[in-house]
């Protein structure tokens, strides 16, 4: 039985802790803010309750698989309902299409909504997506990242080479299946689901609408932070010790390998293992001691590109609004414009926030999140560059959030959702509080982004050049998400293996 430390209690860091916990070992989780859940957070008041991170379950088996591996199942702890529509767009031409949660029905949905030939386009498409899939699935999101190794794996046969297209960018995959532009606008978004620009992120991402598509999108009945309460839930039934309002100051390097943490009041506590589920680049700039071994990890962070950030309004409204899908995106008219802004490129020689922002939309129609029937509890998404007042992104700003925030609701209006009278109160979140509030370095979501041919490689792998030290989470391999980061804990369980 090795004694374990798990730094943060995001998903990863609660999903590692279960699955050791289950196979024996003594596990103790820190978390320096006062609630598990890390970006899987909640926001509650008068009544009105909001998921303040991620809204969206896909993947589930992934998550049946970490409660059948821990003990009883997941569908006895939660309510996961499927979505359908999954989604419901607003073009900048003003065309709609809601698709629908079963995969069968998108083709015909698409031809209704865009014109024939739509959805025989998309189908063609997705039957790449899901070739895709199938070659990369087992051998890059489930098993831990090896440098050459990991892409001979992915190269086995000349013909998955091509299939996957390792130089192409999704942004060409679009140009190439896809006439319709409002469709490419449709494939470019998912390029953002890994905080990333669809001009310069592999074509291989083309597999997260196909996976979103075939395996469902999910809710979780009362708020997707019940999901993180249910994984802590399972730790401690395992038997593991969940400790919050505990910051970490630094992993403890003793001989060459890690021996624990130091408290940030001073407190040591010894282990075998330590597992960080904190931001990699937070990890290595200041909680490991710089050595030699982690020069690499170190280089090849200040290689990649940042992930972008997101500004969130909570909004409490008076009201309900008719036909409302429980997601809507409504996209701008010049989406690389929105791509420029984020990470100063194009027309920008520096990041700044858009001026013209796609907006995302969660509305729940769930009795949990909502003070009577009279009302909703939205959350609002634009996408953004991160906290960075060096490169000139100070959302820390005197006034800057607040006027931000009514740029968004005058967006939203403009686009057909106009809810500026029906405001009770609302709640701006920035980058620069997802910074304070989960650690990862200026707010960025993701980590790094899948921005390059080689992004995907330069992320930090699950085991560290520290002997002991692993890294689970979004900022981590195989990258961010919830799915993504359980299967971090599901590799990093693995390397360590039972007691």
């Amino acid at each position: 039985m090795a004694r374990v430390v798990v730094v943060g209690a995001g998903l990863g860091g609660l999903a590692a802790a279960a699955r050791l916990a289950a196979t024996g070992h003594q596990v103790t989780v820190l978390e320096q803010g006062e609630r598990v859940g890390g970006k899987l957070g909640r926001y509650a008041r008068d009544g009105h309750a909001f998921d303040t991170g991620p809204s969206l379950v896909t993947l589930p088996q992934v998550y049946r698989d970490l409660f059948a591996a821990t003990g009883a199942p997941l569908d006895d702890v939660l309510d996961l309902v499927r979505l359908d529509p999954a989604v419901a767009y607003r073009f900048a031409d003003g065309s709609r299409l809601a698709v629908p949660g079963v995969a069968a029905g998108i083709p015909a949905a698409l031809d209704a909504a865009l014109g024939d030939g739509a959805g025989g386009q998309w189908a063609a498409l997705m039957d790449r997506a899901e070739r895709m899939w199938r070659i990369s699935e087992a051998p890059f999101l489930r098993r831990p990242l090896q440098g050459a190794a990991t892409l001979a794996r992915l190269a086995r046969r000349p013909s998955e080479v091509a299939t996957v297209a390792p130089w192409a960018t999704l942004r060409g995959l679009g140009r190439r299946h896809l006439a319709d532009p409002r469709l490419r606008t449709l494939l470019d978004r998912y390029a953002t689901y890994s905080g990333s620009d669809p001009r310069r992120a592999p074509a291989v991402l083309a597999t997260v609408p196909y996976a979103e598509q075939a395996f469902g999108s999910w809710y979780v009945r009362g708020g997707l932070h019940r999901l993180a309460e249910a994984v802590a839930d399972r730790a401690r039934e395992r038997g593991a010790r969940i400790r919050t309002g505990c910051p970490v100051r630094r992993v403890l390097v003793e001989r060459g390998r890690a021996a624990g943490v130091e408290l940030a009041d001073g407190a040591r506590i010894p282990a075998d293992v330590v597992v960080s589920g904190v931001d990699a680049d937070a990890l290595y700039a200041s909680l490991v001691p710089p050595q030699r071994a982690t020069r690499g990890v170190r280089r090849d962070l200040a290689r990649a590109t940042a992930s972008l950030s997101g500004v969130v309004l909570l909004l409490a409204l008076r009201g309900r609004t008719p036909g409302l899908a429980h997601h809507s995106v409504l996209f701008p008219d010049d989406y690389d414009a929105e791509f420029d802004a984020i990470f100063g490129t194009g027309r920008f020689t520096a990041p700044r926030p858009v001026a013209d922002p796609t907006v995302y939309v969660s509305a729940p129609d769930d009795p949990a999140l909502r003070p009577d029937e009279n009302s909703e509890s939205w959350f609002v998404l634009v996408n953004a560059p991160r906290h960075d007042p060096r490169a000139g992104v100070d959302w820390d700003a005197s006034g800057l959030a607040d006027r931000y925030a009514d740029d968004v609701l005058d967006v939203l209006a403009r686009r057909g959702l106009d809810v500026r009278d029906r405001v009770r109160w609302r709640v701006v979140r920035t980058p620069a509080d997802l910074e304070r509030d989960t650690g990862s370095v200026g707010g960025s979501i993701y980590g790094t982004s899948s921005n390059g041919a080689r992004a995907a490689f330069l992320r930090p792998s699950n085991a560290s050049p520290v002997p002991g030290l692993f890294l689970v989470g979004g900022s981590s391999h195989p990258g961010g998400g919830l799915p993504l980061v359980a299967l971090s804990a599901e590799i990093v369980a693995g390397l360590i293996g039972p007691a």
